[in-house]
């Protein structure tokens, strides 16, 4: 096997399994507040084909991911529909199914940070692969959970905020749902790019995503006693 193909098999299944538990908790929490949308539609489900979008969650983060050295992702799935009104709460429960992506993403980031702990002592081949495949999956997570988190919808953090914040706040944050991506896009990617040409070196992703998810996931490691 390439190295290249190497490396992106010890990425792909970390992937798929983040971003499916991440959709599927959106549905989960939603149908268990009231709203079965997700559910009737077979989004509760740990089936990734039900989740993925071809371009969205393979071929736009395999190619971030490589060309970064596996320091940046970014992709989406299909999104999961809710309908808010149906929810029992809906101001309360809309923070709840929101922050549940990204709190599974946490909680499969110490499950597969502990699960590393355990590779030195145990026998057998392969265990080099599992150990990048734990190790891949530690980072992703943590990444798809710090980025989901920013106070921007559509992405979790933003409903969060909408939910949290006073209306005079949370009305006007929230009327930039439709322009999120493109927002989200231009500071990110095409701001920095166009920075880049006249000599500027603007370290928003840095400061805003790889940073904070650096982080987290060294204090993942402390938690799990992984040095």
């Amino acid at each position: 096997m390439s190295n290249t193909a190497y490396q992106i098999s010890t990425w792909i299944l970390p992937a798929l399994i983040a971003i499916t538990l991440h959709e599927a908790a959106h549905g989960f929490v939603a149908w268990r507040l009231g709203d079965d949308t997700a559910k009737r539609l077979g989004r509760v489900t740990f089936n990734p084909l039900k989740h993925v979008d071809p371009f969205g969650t393979i071929i736009l983060p395999a190619m971030l991911l490589l060309a970064s050295g596996g320091r940046m992702m970014f992709g989406f799935a299909k999104p999961v529909p809710v309908n808010f009104s149906r929810l029992h709460r809906p101001r309360r429960d809309m923070v709840l199914v929101a922050a549940a992506g990204p709190g599974i993403n946490i909680a499969m980031a110490v499950a597969a940070a502990a699960a590393l702990t355990l590779i030195p002592v145990l026998p057998g081949a392969g265990l080099e692969w599992i150990g990048y495949n734990l190790f891949n999956a530690v980072w992703l997570n943590v990444l798809l959970a710090v980025f989901n988190m920013l106070p921007l919808p559509p992405l979790d953090g933003g409903r969060v905020a909408v939910g949290l914040l006073p209306d005079v706040l949370a009305e006007p944050l929230s009327r930039l749902e439709r322009y999120g991506f493109l927002i989200i896009l231009g500071v990110v990617f095409v701001l920095p790019l166009l920075a880049r040409q006249v000599g500027v070196e603007l370290g928003i992703i840095d400061w805003l995503v790889l940073r904070p998810a650096e982080f987290v996931s060294r204090l993942i490691f402390s938690m799990v006693g992984f040095s």
